[in-house]
């Protein structure tokens, strides 16, 4: 059996409380329990009341959120619309330089991501959302009124630099008010809403569209106008409904505002330090999850903005005019959110990630092959519905797989910043292969895309086990002491053993098994 590590006596005495928590006893290699070992001093909250608070705070945060992320992939996405309405003829713009307009976008996207998540806790949720809010809704409004191609690609590189901080904002805002079991299904909130921008924007666009000439004004131009007026708005909402330290939110009681500091202490066990460092920084870059994780979600984000943007010119092509193709995105956009609700529910439950990425792409692919194989138009708008599942689970899954697994704050903020920052390079791409009807080059590409983020997958997956694994060795003290040590470094150092101090040369051996989910 070997000499028992000291990590192993230190589990012995205190990890069997966090050993048998939550996954309701889900340990075996397919789910792996999330909690970390919890000191004694931290108190237990009565479930019941936690519970209540947390429809408390999903009633307040989730709407607020939801009607933010809305906002911000409705002006993103409606060049998609516009496309259709008129806007490229309008403003002169060839089909090759009207791609580029859509690509540009995520030149500064990319860019801004990983800086925006980690100025956020230092300018301030509030400050930092509520200003970007309000500049990208000014720029759609503006964008109503170009004239020429180089004023879109104006706009459209503003619009980007100020949109590439919203999504890692939100996200890990979501970190500072949930707990790792309970993210997904907020995340997939998030990713709903970029099915809901497809399906509302679908609608508003059919009914915007029919106030073409209005003031004069093409109806593409109005589209612009109106949802960009919408935006505006929505900075209000960010201003006085979003605070900064959700542990003191206005709407809680004392004892609520107790409870929640008591979450916060919980959290700290597996989150850390939140003082910034480079080093923390430094070790993120080193981390192979990261690095895999953006992989697939370059793949996955193929077919994000891919479909969401062009479904509309997709569904054109299959023999339907102008306005029918804007509203019957509507019901392919609405399924694919339902979907992912479902599988992001399943997904908290069982603390699972990973396996249902790779089940829904496999819808994907073979919505993408009945789209691309010679088959009648109602045959290919049926495979747009099988695509939308995958458009949205997989985005939405992967990202939550990283971000229960990558601790203390900085840390997890650069994760998520250069993870983002890879996929959504897929944006560049998105824009230059659906070019021309039938759109033969966007789907073939997007069907590679899943074929290979289903090998990605597979690696995370098999690398994050075998990670798991050597920690239960540490914790059955089957362990040699020298190997035990050995561990201990080379989990420190990939983000698994998370510390109370600030020092990343001390690791703190009372939080040193944090499993991972899979």
């Amino acid at each position: 059996m070997g000499v028992p590590s000291p990590a192993s006596a230190l589990l012995e005495e205190n990890g069997n409380k966090a050993r048998n928590e939550k996954n309701n006893g889900h340990t075996s290699g397919s789910d792996v329990d999330a909690a970390s070992v919890q000191p004694a001093a931290i108190e237990t909250l009565d479930p019941a009341a936690e519970h209540r608070l947390l429809m408390k705070l999903d009633a307040v945060f989730v709407p607020i959120i939801m009607l933010v992320y809305l906002s911000c992939f409705l002006d993103r996405s409606n060049i998609g619309n516009a496309k259709i309405a008129g806007m490229p003829e309008d403003i002169g713009a060839s089909p090759a330089e009207f791609s580029t307009a859509v690509s540009i976008f995520y030149a500064t996207y990319v860019a801004f991501e990983a800086p925006w998540a980690i100025l956020l806790k230092k300018l301030t949720p509030r400050y930092l959302l509520t200003g970007l809010c309000v500049v990208w809704s000014l720029t759609t409004i503006f964008t109503g009124f170009v004239t020429s191609i180089g004023g879109l690609y104006a706009a459209r590189l503003v619009l980007g630099a100020c949109e590439g901080g919203l999504f890692p904002g939100l996200n890990l805002y979501l970190t500072m008010v949930y707990k790792r079991e309970e993210q997904a299904r907020r995340v997939s909130y998030l990713f709903v809403c970029t099915a809901l921008s497809g399906a509302f924007g679908g609608l508003l666009a059919y009914v915007i569209l029919k106030m073409d000439g209005l003031a004069g004004l093409q109806g593409w131009k109005w589209i612009y106008i109106i949802e960009g007026i919408f935006s505006v708005l929505i900075g209000f909402v960010i201003w006085f409904g979003l605070p900064n330290d959700p542990t003191n939110a206005y709407f809680l009681n004392d004892e609520e505002k107790r409870m929640m500091r008591v979450r916060a202490a919980q959290r700290a066990q597996y989150m850390g330090s939140e003082e910034f460092s480079w080093e923390e920084i430094r070790i993120e870059l080193k981390d192979p999850k990261m690095w895999i994780s953006g992989g697939i979600q370059f793949c996955q984000d193929i077919l994000l903005y891919g479909f969401s943007t062009f479904l509309p010119s997709i569904i054109r092509s299959m023999g339907y005019d102008s306005l029918e193709s804007q509203y019957l995105t509507i019901p392919v956009y609405v399924l694919g959110g339902l979907c992912f609700l479902l599988v992001a529910y399943v997904s908290d439950r069982l603390c699972i990630r990973g396996p249902f990425v790779a089940l829904a792409n496999i819808f994907g692919i073979i919505g993408y092959i009945l789209i691309l194989c010679p088959t009648s138009n109602q045959v290919k708008f049926f495979g747009t519905f099988l695509c939308a599942i995958a458009v949205y689970n997989g985005p939405g899954l992967n990202l939550t797989w990283l971000n229960v697994n990558v601790a203390p704050h900085y840390r997890r903020a650069a994760a998520i910043g250069f993870q983002q920052t890879i996929g959504n390079t897929a944006g560049i791409v998105a824009g230059q292969i659906y070019r021309t009807s039938p759109y033969v080059l966007g789907n073939a590409f997007s069907v590679g895309a899943l074929c290979l983020a289903q090998l990605l997958i597979a690696a995370k997956w098999l690398y994050i086990r075998s990670l798991n694994e050597k920690k239960r060795k540490i914790e059955s003290g089957r362990c040699q002491t020298i190997e035990v040590s050995r561990l201990v470094i080379a989990l420190w150092i990939s983000s698994i053993i998370y510390k109370k101090d600030h020092h990343p040369s001390v690791p703190d051996y009372n939080q040193l098994v944090v499993r991972q989910h899979i």
